[in-house]
């Protein structure tokens, strides 16, 4: 029973990658860590981490102790949960990450509400592009945006994320409407950046299924959908924005889209996904937020796109 902490100490370096990461979520030495694992190897007379001068990896013994030392830290988790499933009122903090835009733009909004509808359930909100995993950040839910959720993951769906491609009708009056996405490659053109690639867009056509990728520039790049949704509406081009994000300028007959009749597609794109542990004794706290985001998100026509593929 006292190798139960080195157990989870396991655990978690193998999620972070490394005795650093995992001794800053701890909130302990590298060293520390260390020398946990190492007990645990000697207890156990078996070598459970390769160590390289780049990176750790798993032995074969490793991996079947890690899938094992998985199971407890779940278990170890719903014994902490236990004290609340008794209680009639859900109670504590729930630890939530989304990507940045829909975070912010449909979950963000809805937060106050929350909060006083379940006066004794608190909220961690992360935004972060990253994918984030429920582990090794230490989280009770997690949003992401994929057509196949991750299998061992219980999945609760909620919108299809699309994209469109607006841009201000004072800057399409001075350079042209395009009417095919090779016409993109004439016009200035607001893109994320993050990655080499995000400058290389790729369309579908909604009625003959016709593939287009193009190359397009501009003199603006940002990954922040917010900052491109200024960019655009100050006529600096035609920018690539989440439908959610763009959807209140376009009613306000701020923008308009171009290129309607195409699918622009990203890796931001397709069914976003609520994913928790598949706990059959999932905390009331959780429940209530999940159903809650559900009525909020997936309740309420937030993508006029959705029906589209």
């Amino acid at each position: 029973m006292g190798l139960l902490p080195y157990m989870a100490v396991f655990v978690k370096v193998v999620e972070t990658g490394s005795f650093s990461a995992a001794a800053e979520q701890l909130g302990t030495t590298a060293s520390s860590v260390s020398r946990q694992v190492a007990s645990l190897e000697q207890a156990l007379a078996v070598k459970l981490l390769v160590r390289t001068t780049r990176r750790l990896k798993l032995s074969a013994a490793g991996s079947d102790a890690y899938a094992r030392c998985c199971e407890m830290v779940e278990s170890a988790r719903s014994v902490l949960d236990l004290a609340e499933r008794v209680n009639d009122a859900p109670q504590g903090m729930v630890r939530l990450s989304a990507p940045r835009a829909f975070g912010k733009e449909l979950i963000a909004p809805h937060i106050e509400e929350f909060l006083h509808r379940y006066p004794g359930v608190d909220i961690q909100l992360k935004l972060t592009d990253r994918q984030a995993d429920l582990i090794g950040d230490d989280l009770d839910l997690m949003i992401r945006i994929t057509d196949t959720p991750p299998a061992g993951l219980a999945a609760r769906p909620l919108i299809r994320v699309s994209h469109i491609l607006c841009a201000t009708a004072a800057y399409l009056e001075k350079r042209g409407c395009p009417h095919h996405p090779r016409d993109l490659a004439q016009h200035s053109c607001l893109y994320l950046g993050e990655v080499p690639g995000d400058n290389c867009w790729k369309f579908s056509h909604l009625q003959t299924q016709e593939q287009v990728n193009v190359t397009v520039r501009g003199r603006y790049v940002t990954n922040h959908s917010k900052a491109r949704l200024e960019g655009v509406l100050s006529h600096l081009g035609i920018g690539c924005l989440p439908w959610f994000v763009a959807r209140e300028a376009l009613n306000a007959q701020q923008i308009v889209e171009v290129l309607p009749q195409w699918d622009y597609q990203t890796s931001y794109y397709g069914m976003s996904w609520l994913l928790y542990h598949p706990n059959r004794f999932l905390p009331p706290k959780c429940r209530v937020l999940i159903d809650f985001l559900a009525e909020k998100i997936a309740g309420n026509d937030v993508n006029r796109r959705a029906g589209r593929r």
